[in-house]
């Protein structure tokens, strides 16, 4: 047998048409990915060792992102009150997350969460990633106009940047939300500025972003609240 139809014959999930790649470990494919994800454990593990008040923030970023689109059960607290939630993973940032429920859509910083898993009886799938088909097209604005490509879709800003709460909840300005600082505030988000969010009601109320525990929003209603917005703007995005 030819030195290439050895190779052929040794490494055959590694055809791509008529030529063939090299592999990146003598070791068979799904015995590598199985210890690219131990390493990637290790490392995060010995990370957060050496970076212990960022521990909390880089284990639940990488929790949550591994239950993209799956369901979770989360544990948080506002003062005294300990929070149970239970809903999809919908969007993962830098420090909270936003889970969605049939009706309502509710934001938990990570600094609030105590625990959080799969719930009991759900299938512990490694992994839920949304994916995005990155099509000729997408590709060369992707490469030709980076900013405006990503900024004007919502699942791209999603799997380039890890947005901030702040940042976030600047999206749903002039919506109704239900605010949890120590205190529960219902009322209208007016405006977010240097930390602080505003929320008015008969009167307004300033509360700095760092003392949020839980925020929470009717989906049906937002959803034409926002509508009202964006036409008022002359612009319209449709909900995520």
């Amino acid at each position: 047998m030819s030195n290439n139809g050895r190779y052929e014959y040794e490494h055959p999930e590694l055809k791509q048409e008529d030529r063939f790649t090299s592999p990146a470990s003598s070791l068979p494919l799904y015995e590598l990915k199985m210890l690219q994800e131990y390493i990637h454990g290790v490392n995060l593990k010995n990370l957060g060792s050496y970076l212990p008040d960022h521990k909390k923030q880089l284990m639940l970023l990488k929790f949550f992102k591994h239950k993209k689109n799956q369901l979770v059960e989360v544990f948080s607290r506002d003062g005294q009150e300990v929070i149970k939630t239970v809903g999809k993973v919908n969007i993962v940032g830098r420090n909270f997350v936003m889970i969605k429920t049939l009706f309502t859509r509710i934001w938990i910083p990570y600094h609030a969460i105590h625990s959080a898993k799969t719930p009991f009886g759900i299938p512990d799938l490694p992994s839920g990633h949304q994916h995005v088909i990155y099509d000729t097209e997408l590709r060369r604005r992707i490469l030709t106009n980076f900013g405006e490509t990503v900024s004007g879709k919502e699942i791209l800003k999603q799997q380039f940047f890890e947005e901030s709460l702040n940042t976030n909840l600047t999206l749903w300005l002039g919506t109704r939300v239900t605010l949890f600082a120590g205190k529960t505030i219902k009322g209208k988000l007016t405006k977010i500025l240097n930390n602080t969010i505003q929320i008015t009601d008969k009167k307004k109320h300033e509360i700095s972003i760092n003392n949020i525990n839980y925020v929470k929003q009717g989906r049906f209603i937002s959803y034409f609240q926002r509508l009202l917005v964006n036409v008022k703007k002359g612009r319209f995005r449709k909900e995520d």
